[in-house]
């Protein structure tokens, strides 16, 4: 399976992130990119290959342009205002400040723009989002040119940026982003199935009123995981969209017989739906010993997991997403890439 990776993704290296009532080290972090790319190479899996730039074009077709252009410059703009920390929002507009009017000072767009107070725009944050973008891009063009499954080796990763808001690590989202390409060159339905252990909200949020894409999320019951305020079954979707939204909350301690119950379902429906390719938010963090999800899934597990979505026979894009068991993040995502293959074949 090719691999689309660039050193430009590590440019992003934040050293704060709100944890707890403390400012800690990112679980987010560069690291897990080298490990990663190392079992990727250590098993052979394929070609490692750098993607190509794809300007801002597919951005815009998901993102708002002014929520762009706040990216680009926040933080030359925060440095400018003479802050020495990393950039994080601190007010939000809220249920009696409805926030109908942007804000002009840096503070408030941050407010504005941010969906949760996890994440920090440090230096680098912008360049690497374009990297991971043109990365996920790479890999989907691929897989539609060719047939053949890629893998996009994605950092920041995407499902938690919505149309105008950052958060949960994530600022482009690279799995809306590439649905939408192929969509925009000649496809008529694409499944976006998200199996990281927290809620995809953006991917969500982007198109739960259409039906040209198939939005499916397995995750921690948002009563009681980040993002909290998204992610329930009763979300079908509006509209167009109806029905083509389906989550699958699940308890915390959730093993992989009952999370494997939710991923056939979600596979029935995209059989059902007519999907003409597969984008997967490949987060690995229902691992059994991943730091902030609680799920208990074995790196062996994750071997079946791509066994059993190579039983769609559907041409099939991979984006990473989370994954913060730092040790065995390498192993867990290339078992499903592994696992793919391997079911592919059989």
């Amino acid at each position: 399976m090719l691999t689309f990776h660039s050193a430009a993704t590590q440019q992003r290296r934040a050293r704060t992130e709100l944890d707890g009532g403390v400012l800690v080290t990112p679980y987010e972090c560069p690291e897990r990119v080298d490990l990663v790319l190392e079992r990727v190479r250590r098993t052979a899996l394929g070609e490692v290959r750098e993607p190509d730039d794809f300007g801002l074009e597919p951005v815009l077709a998901i993102h708002d342009r002014d929520y762009v252009d706040f990216l680009a410059g926040c933080w030359d703009e925060w440095q400018s205002l003479g802050r020495q920390g990393e950039a994080i929002a601190w007010i939000w507009p809220t249920r009696t400040m409805p926030g109908d009017v942007i804000p002009e000072h840096l503070d408030g767009r941050l407010g504005h723009y941010a969906l949760s107070a996890d994440t920090s725009i440090c230096e680098g944050t912008i360049e690497s989002a374009q990297a991971s973008k043109d990365i996920a891009l790479s890999a989907v063009r691929h897989s539609l040119t060719t047939g053949e499954p890629a893998f996009g080796l994605c950092r920041p990763p995407g499902h938690h940026a919505a149309t105008d808001q950052f958060g949960g690590y994530c600022f482009f989202n690279n799995a809306a982003i590439a649905a939408q390409y192929a969509l925009d060159h000649g496809l008529g339905r694409v499944a976006v199935l998200d199996i990281d252990f927290h809620h995809g909200n953006g991917t969500q949020q982007i198109f739960y009123e259409r039906d040209d894409v198939l939005f499916l999320s397995l995750h921690g019951d948002p009563r009681q995981c980040f993002p909290y305020f998204l992610g329930h079954a009763e979300e079908t979707g509006r509209g167009k969209g109806e029905g083509f939204n389906a989550n699958y909350p699940l308890p915390p301690g959730t093993d992989f017989a009952t999370w494997a119950s939710a991923l056939d379902d979600a596979l029935a429906r995209i059989r059902a739906a007519g999907c003409e390719l597969l984008v997967v938010s490949l987060g690995v963090d229902a691992f059994e010993n991943d730091p902030i999800s609680e799920f208990k899934l074995t790196s062996d597990d994750f071997s079946e997991v791509g066994r059993r979505l190579a039983g769609l026979g559907l041409p099939t894009t991979f984006l990473l997403e989370g994954g913060y068991a730092v040790e065995e993040i390498g192993i867990n995502v290339v078992n499903v890439l592994s696992g793919f293959e391997a079911g592919t074949a059989a």
